[in-house]
């Protein structure tokens, strides 16, 4: 879907990216990675043409970006940043439908795909669509920014720290929204960050970078249990690798299937490690497990997070 091939962009002189490879597959969650300063934020608006590489290819959906009209390639890519950058003035409904108003929609179908995309990020949309970005929280604003970016259906979903101005539980939720997203829809997603926790909470490819070049990708758990280097292996942490590759499965991965139980309950989506502080803060050694329904439908046992799965 979008391959990087020897990819170099310079400042002055200095290579901000270095021959840059890297495959992002159809569908793919992918997260590039990085301490500041290591190109992940370059290497995304590279992806879009908002910055322009200076050597090596760039291919989309097999073309190279070069031979694609900026205009239509950003058509058929979402963009979501921090900043969110609602039109203070508009509507949420208005700040939706930016895009396809654009791209000269009917009003009839831009309004039903306002209305889903509210509906799909948590926004009732009788009680958002004529609200003003100023009456909305930061977590409804990144929400509203989110469905911007997905309104025109792109093939394709960049986001550039979009959570690091949320706080903790905000930002929880809207990370836990977005891989709803990609389940759901099967979007490919290249988001960047700095946050070690959120690209292995989100992604199902890791990129991690450091000066511009490629240090190592691949599988969260690859770069967790088989780091390429000391520089891997401190980035993420050489004291609690252990824990971290717990928060890559959930409980419904290591439960039992014990309905009968009585005691303290976490949902089946959580993360092992979550459960980890869980089992720590009740002090018990097992818990019960509730399905999507809030049904029980199994036992997690502490001895079972340190047993191999």
């Amino acid at each position: 879907m979008i391959e990087f091939n020897g990819v170099s962009k310079y400042y002055q002189g200095r290579a901000a990216v270095d021959t840059l490879s890297l495959n992002c597959p159809q569908g793919a969650f992918m997260v590039l990675l990085g301490t500041s300063g290591s190109g992940k934020s370059t290497t995304l608006k590279m992806i879009n043409q908002l910055i322009k590489h200076d050597a090596g290819q760039i291919r989309f959906a097999g073309r190279d970006i070069t031979d694609i009209d900026p205009r239509q390639l950003r058509q058929r890519i979402g963009y979501a940043i921090q900043s969110v950058g609602l039109f203070p003035h508009w509507s949420v409904a208005r700040n939706i439908a930016t895009v396809p108003t654009l791209l000269g929609w009917p009003k009839q179908k831009i309004n039903a795909r306002v209305d889903e995309l509210l509906h799909l990020l948590g926004l009732e949309p009788a009680l958002f669509r004529e609200r003003y970005p100023h009456q909305l929280s930061g977590g409804q604003q990144q929400r509203v920014g989110v469905a911007r970016a997905l309104a025109a259906d792109p093939q394709v979903l960049l986001m550039d720290e979009p959570f690091g101005a949320l706080d903790p539980v905000t930002r929880t939720a809207m990370q836990q929204e977005i891989r709803r997203i990609h389940q759901m829809q099967g979007r490919t997603i290249v988001l960047v960050t700095h946050d070690v926790d959120e690209a292995l909470r989100l992604a199902d490819r890791v990129v991690l970078l450091d000066g511009g070049k490629v240090i190592q990708q691949g599988t969260p758990h690859e770069l967790l249990s088989q780091p390429a280097s000391p520089f891997v292996r401190a980035f993420f942490g050489s004291h609690e690798p252990g824990v971290r590759l717990l928060s890559l499965q959930t409980v419904a991965q290591r439960m039992r299937r014990e309905v009968r139980y009585s005691g303290e309950s976490v949902p089946h989506d959580l993360t092992l490690r979550e459960a980890l502080s869980r089992f720590v803060e009740f002090g018990v050694t097992t818990l019960g497990v509730t399905d999507a329904a809030g049904q029980p439908c199994g036992v997690l046992h502490f001895n079972d997070l340190v047993e191999a799965p």
